[in-house]
């Protein structure tokens, strides 16, 4: 699939099927991962693959009982094990996760799977769920699988309404 139409495609998806994401394809996904950019070359990035039924329930529940989650066969924790700050003043991990997620989200729309951000959850709830210590932070969970809805796309504001040249005219 070509990157434009990936970018087009994806989508937040609420609801997915029970077929199990075949090995190579979630390989590719995770390599994605792997392969994005981070401050420094740190890659900073850590995922935890749940794919157990009772533990995607729990991080289910963590995540303000948002149920769906847990309908995916797979649940990507991302965390960073970076306290840095930039000099522009942004944390280094929850960016350069970010971007990490974003190569994963556009990786399994090419696989012809479906992801979801997940920001809203409790990381001590999740910490504790998956044992991971108090010096790594819980950034993000995104479910995986294949779709069970049909894509939903929200309207987008035009390029005028968001860009402007050279300085601030908005």
């Amino acid at each position: 699939m070509d990157l434009y139409q990936a970018i087009k495609t994806r989508y937040s998806c609420r609801s997915y099927q029970s077929k199990q994401i075949e090995t190579e394809k979630l390989a590719r996904i995770l390599e994605s991962a792997r392969l994005a950019p981070s401050a420094k070359n740190l890659q900073d990035w850590r995922f935890v693959v749940v794919s157990d039924e009772k533990k995607r329930s729990q991080l289910a529940v963590a995540a303000y009982e948002q149920m769906f989650v847990a309908t995916a066969p797979v649940i990507l924790v991302g965390c960073s094990n970076n306290d840095h700050t930039m000099r522009c003043g942004e944390k280094i991990g929850p960016i350069d996760l970010s971007i990490a997620m974003e190569h994963i989200a556009l990786a399994a729309v090419a696989e012809g799977l479906a992801t979801c951000w997940i920001g809203s959850f409790y990381p001590e709830k999740v910490r504790a769920i998956l044992g991971i210590p108090e010096n790594v932070r819980v950034v993000e969970l995104m479910p995986l699988g294949y779709p069970a809805d049909k894509e939903t796309h929200k309207p987008r504001e035009s390029l005028e309404k968001i860009v402007c040249y050279e300085n601030w005219k908005f």
